[in-house]
């Protein structure tokens, strides 16, 4: 049902499309003509993974072009990024890019990238990191697991999604305010360092929320506090980090789209046009508030300058924390 919907407004606004602007109409029947690739800098299961495969189902349909999830994680998402930069600008390789790329900057000596070399096309969502503990750690507040990490000579395991994601700044800047220390453990994304939580193997965890929540749900694993200044809307029995007893505590991260550096327009304006029309469709929308998203579906303009005005924030934070890379 909801692909016919999709395929329908697909048909009414090309439509509209060739009367409007002869150049998109043109693009929409040159591109598409074969599948396009979907670059996630994470491995399957994780946030990243989860926004990448409801949007690609959705741009199939809105598209009539088969578009292929493919994870290339690892380098603390430095593989997947370089290889964007690098890809042909054709509109057939695509990357969900999230805070790593404006982070990255100032916690690598050398990067396979520049911020250049990227055109956004559309901000997807923002959503708080989660602070969480397994079956290793079973504290219920996040005023008992301060006191017990400050007690740990030898420093609670906090896993992370890789380094330089949201989640290892977010501990970092945990670290700093509470005055504890970690030991850093970054995995090549949010879902092998959930299974490794689950299983005992580190004591906690900060990821962002929709990659842990089935398990906060189903009792497996114990939320402290999110991130973000408010409360998030799929999630609103989970305090905040600052209402947990950490003032002033605030970090909240992104998700969006990008195609590698000049891209014609006429293909960034269909892309950001079926993302966003996929992104704002009511059933889709439901499902990522409950995933623990908040759904912004920007203009390429906003998300160009999201990338301007969080790359110099996200370098004060690296300074300030003294994260690095392990």
């Amino acid at each position: 049902m909801l692909t016919s919907r999709r395929r329908l407004l697909k048909s009414l606004l090309s439509l509209a499309a060739i009367s409007a602007s002869p150049l998109i109409a043109r693009a929409s029947t040159q591109w598409p003509n074969k599948p396009i690739r979907l670059i996630v800098p994470a491995a399957p299961g994780g946030s990243l993974d989860i926004l990448s495969r409801t949007v690609a189902k959705e741009l199939t349909a809105g598209l009539n072009q088969t578009v292929i999830v493919e994870n290339m994680p690892g380098g603390g998402s430095n593989i997947a990024f370089g290889y964007i930069a690098k890809a042909a600008p054709d509109g057939y390789t695509l990357l969900v890019g999230w805070d790593s790329l404006a982070i990255n900057p100032a916690l690598y000596p050398t990067l396979p990238y520049k911020l250049d070399q990227f055109a956004p096309i559309s901000l997807a969502i923002t959503a708080p990191q989660v602070l969480v503990v397994g079956p290793k750690l079973p504290v219920k507040n996040l005023k008992t697991f301060i006191e017990v990490a400050r007690r740990d000579p030898n420093g609670l395991s906090m896993a992370n999604a890789g380094n330089g994601s949201p989640g290892h700044l977010a501990a970092a800047l945990l670290e700093t305010k509470a005055e504890i220390k970690f030991n850093n453990i970054p995995y090549k994304g949010g879902a092998p360092a959930v299974a490794d939580l689950l299983a005992g193997h580190v004591d906690a965890l900060m990821v962002t929320l929709a990659a842990a929540l089935p398990h906060i749900e189903s009792g497996r694993l114990t939320a402290l506090g999110v991130s973000s200044m408010k409360r998030s809307t799929g999630a609103p029995n989970i305090p905040t980090i600052a209402e947990a007893g950490l003032a002033g505590y605030e970090l909240n991260s992104w998700q969006g789209f990008l195609a590698p550096a000049g891209t014609p327009n006429d293909i960034i304006r269909l892309l950001n046009k079926e993302i966003v029309a996929s992104l704002n469709d009511p059933e889709i929308k439901k499902k990522l508030i409950a995933d623990g998203f908040e759904v912004v579906a920007s203009s390429p303009k906003v998300l160009s300058d999201y990338l301007a005005s969080s790359t110099p924030k996200w370098a004060k934070l690296v300074k300030d924390s003294g994260a690095k890379v392990d």
